[in-house]
């Protein structure tokens, strides 16, 4: 979807598609019709979508059209990308595309408007999630070991900020950054969604007082069992800090595990395949999962995390 308005993008999928997977349809959900197609030789990843970009997503390839004609402006080639990892920034004020490079862990961001490309050597292994924030200015980058989640400045390609996750390999289903506030969450097959704290380096500095304006058209009880973890820690949102180790002081001495940055709050949904973003509401996050499930949690800056809400779109046979 475009923002929050009616324009869509669909490629087929399932077992009886209606579309080929290897098309893009333009769907205009007010006029009910197609009005664009882009056609590849091969199974369409990803897409993503701005006002002035379509960028489609193949296994080896990107590429980049202006949305008003559907022409052409760019072709990236990529490492084997399965996954359709890609991030677009959404800011019509700074055009920057990130995208897995051509070798194992590496990210490569175009920065359209500078007409400068930044290549950075973001992980050892495979890459599992890459993400941009609201403006464009930082990426945060995970691989396939789930344990880490690496900052990155998209002009300087320089390491702002490490968090970790855990200490167990996981594979991580989604990172997003708050529009409004220096924080940074992201979600894993272990069930748990994490809420991190970001340095001013980390942050980059930049946000958007009202997350919804990028749209252009506005648009039961709770499982007792899904409870909220907590780290305790002190001050208000902008004054959060991460948990660290309480041996993080000999971090010249002792291997670099006891001088992570662990999150501050954390929030529990069952082991299903989630995305989670923040909500508009100040201190919110939601969940979607991939069984239909909807959760919102509400965070303070002690750490404690609370259920809201929560709803099932899908009926499983099991609700039955």
């Amino acid at each position: 979807m475009l923002f929050r308005c009616n324009i869509l993008a669909i490629v087929g999928g399932g077992r009886n598609p209606r579309y080929p997977p290897n098309k893009v349809m333009i769907w205009d959900d007010h006029q009910s019709r197609n009005i664009g197609e882009l056609s590849f030789r091969s199974e369409v990843k990803a897409v993503k979508l701005r006002r002035d970009r379509v960028v489609v997503v193949l296994q080896n390839k990107i590429y980049v059209y202006n949305f008003s004609d559907l022409k052409l402006v760019d072709h990236i080639e990529t490492i084997a990308n399965p996954k359709g990892l890609c991030a677009l920034c959404p800011n019509p004020s700074n055009t920057v595309l990130a995208c897995p490079g051509v070798t194992r862990g590496t990210v490569r961001i175009e920065l359209y408007d500078l007409r400068k490309t930044t290549l950075i050597t973001a992980h050892e292994a495979e890459l599992s999630q890459i993400c941009l924030n609201l403006d464009g200015t930082r990426l945060a980058t995970a691989s396939d070991k789930g344990t880490l989640i690496r900052i990155f400045d998209t002009q300087s390609g320089q390491i702002t900020q490490e968090l970790r996750r855990g200490a167990d390999r996981a594979e991580i289903y989604s990172i997003c950054f708050s529009p409004t506030a220096p924080l940074l969450a992201c979600s894993s097959d272990k069930g748990t969604v994490h809420v991190f704290s970001l340095t001013a380096e980390g942050s980059g500095q930049s946000f958007s007082s009202d997350p919804t304006t990028m749209g252009n058209v506005p648009s039961q009880s709770i499982p007792t069992h899904y409870s909220a973890g907590t780290a305790p820690r002190s001050g208000e949102e902008d004054g959060t800090e991460n948990s660290k180790s309480s041996l993080s002081f000999m971090r010249g001495l002792l291997p670099k595990y006891f001088s992570s940055e662990w999150s501050f709050a954390q929030f529990r949904v069952p082991e299903t395949r989630t995305i989670c973003a923040f909500g508009t509401e100040k201190n919110t996050i939601v969940v979607v999962g991939a069984d239909g499930s909807f959760y919102k949690a509400v965070f303070d800056a002690n750490g404690e995390c609370q259920n809201t809400s929560y709803s099932k779109f899908i009926q499983s046979d099991e609700d039955e």
